[in-house]
């Protein structure tokens, strides 16, 4: 884990010189790939699962860079649905089919957080701020974001979030073609500094830009030696302390800009600052959030419009869908812009009335959600499947395993909102399962149906390729790409035109 702030960044090498440092780490690297961690297997016989063969860096690397590859190879050439390897130090048992799933989500001692801190590394850590949190503070997180999810401040938050849109929407040429990974992903990494963090932050869309470029240098930044080895001084490990630092940086001058000014503003930030929460709950809270709504709405509306952008039968649902709500709930005047009207139509409505937008965010989020659930075993030693999962080990189930289920979804890549529900335990996962479930759902949902419909209802568009033709069908979600789930650049862009005179 990287730390910043209190903590230091090389709290290993504080006693020697720069070079001693990075010698000591490479030779040290080097006896780990070389020699590998075979010799730290603890085989119980027939109660443990299969080993998968290899199990030094060079062979778990791919766990990091091409996730959804190493998974389903492990399951291929174990032949088992459960099989374990070494990371460093640590067990990893990666779990399968019903048997594997429904013991995943259902033991309480399989922790989220302690899984996560240590195989993911895509979340900036300040320890105190962001990790190495009390369960206080942490159960205080929850209810903070609980509290900003209620009805009358997400009912506040409908207008600017729109207004955000038609901003950035109206920076587009009226006519032109954009890959919908990097502008939609820009505009909902704006809604949610929006909605989650504060108007000073929010309105300063330089600040916003260099936000996104620091938590962009995060995602890329996370190597099997910057989550594995966090004390090795490589390139990409230095990269993301600086990123970290400087995240923490603006977060933290915010907050304390609005503690010391006593300004009220009407966003999240002065809800923290009314409940007198602490600096350090204040801060981790639009830290840990921001990048963890960013990544998941963004990706999510980046594919739901490119999906309907090559649909049109869901397409034309979804704009009619929109439409009604506007004629049952009609703008004061006629002149009223885009985002005007449909800032009129109340919260409940776009949570109960809108059941295409709710299909189509179904299916997408089946379809284009790479997510690895990972947890850590902190209770007793216990058994998936008739195999050991002893205490302290890591365990982790690829959503994989029952979104692209042919037996589960026929033809599991076709995008298609019209299938029913899943009839077996844990058979969709798009907003988490047990007792892990996404907390931040309701916000997600509201900016997801919001930034689609003005997509819908201000531009007619569709997906193209490079050459600017029609796509047969859309792209297929890169599942490798365990963050953001991008398909192949330049395989995929959106040919628009503005349809209506005022967003």
């Amino acid at each position: 884990m990287y730390t910043v702030g209190l903590q230091s960044a090389a709290d290993a090498f504080l006693l020697s010189s720069l070079q001693v440092q990075v010698f000591l780490a490479l030779c040290i690297l080097f006896v780990l790939l070389v020699f590998g961690l075979d010799s730290n297997k603890v085989d119980n016989g027939s109660q443990s699962p299969v080993f998968l063969p290899g199990s030094h860096l060079l062979a778990i690397a791919p766990f990091f860079q091409k996730r959804f590859e190493f998974l389903n190879d492990g399951f291929r050439k174990t032949g088992q649905a459960l099989f374990q390897f070494n990371m460093l130090r640590d067990t990893v048992i990666v779990v399968s089919g019903e048997a594997g799933r429904k013991a995943f989500f259902t033991n309480r001692a399989f922790d989220l957080t302690e899984g996560f801190k240590v195989l993911s590394g895509a979340i900036p850590v300040v320890k105190g701020v962001t990790s190495d949190l009390q369960t206080r503070r942490v159960a205080l997180i929850h209810k903070r974001l609980s509290a900003s999810q209620r009805q009358e401040h997400l009912t506040q938050r409908i207008k600017p979030i729109l207004d955000d849109c038609r901003r950035l929407m109206e920076a587009w040429e009226p006519t032109g073609t954009f890959d919908p990974f990097e502008n939609i992903y820009e505009l909902l990494f704006q809604t949610t500094v929006r909605s989650l963090a504060s108007e000073d932050i929010a309105n300063d869309a330089a600040l916003v830009r260099r936000l996104k470029y620091l938590y962009d240098i995060l995602d890329n930044g996370t190597t099997p030696a910057t989550v594995l080895l966090p004390w090795l001084p490589a390139p990409s490990m230095l990269k993301k302390l600086w990123a970290t630092k400087e995240i923490y940086g603006i977060v933290s001058r915010a907050v304390d800009n609005r503690v010391q000014s006593g300004e009220h503003r009407n966003d999240t930030l002065q809800m923290l600052v009314d409940a007198k929460d602490e600096r350090l709950v204040m801060v981790g809270f639009i830290m840990g959030l921001l990048v963890a709504g960013a990544r998941a709405t963004g990706t999510a509306a980046s594919w739901l419009i490119t999906f309907l952008g090559n649909n049109a039968e869901w397409k034309v649902k979804a704009t009619q869908e929109v439409d009604r709500l506007l004629a049952i709930y009609p703008p004061q005047n006629k002149t009223m812009s885009l985002s005007e009207q449909l800032s009129a139509i109340p919260l409940e409505a776009w949570e109960t009335e809108t059941p295409v937008l709710d299909a189509v965010i179904h299916e997408t989020l089946r379809i284009a959600q790479p997510h690895t659930a990972m947890r850590r075993n902190l209770g007793p030693d216990t058994f998936i499947d008739s195999k050991l999962v002893p205490s302290g080990a890591y365990i982790v189930y690829p959503f994989s395993d029952v979104h692209l289920n042919p037996d589960i979804y026929p033809d599991p890549w076709k995008f298609d909102p019209s299938r029913g529900e899943a009839k077996v335990p844990f058979g969709y996962l798009g907003w988490g399962g047990g007792k892990t479930v996404c907390l931040g759902q309701r916000l997600a949902r509201l900016e997801l149906k919001l930034v689609t419909s003005m997509m819908l209802l201000g531009f007619r568009y569709s997906t193209v390729g490079v050459n600017g033709d029609l796509l047969d069908s859309p792209p297929r979600p890169n599942w490798n790409d365990a963050l953001l789930c991008r398909p192949e650049k330049g395989s995929c862009f959106l040919h628009y035109e503005k349809s209506t005179p005022t967003l």
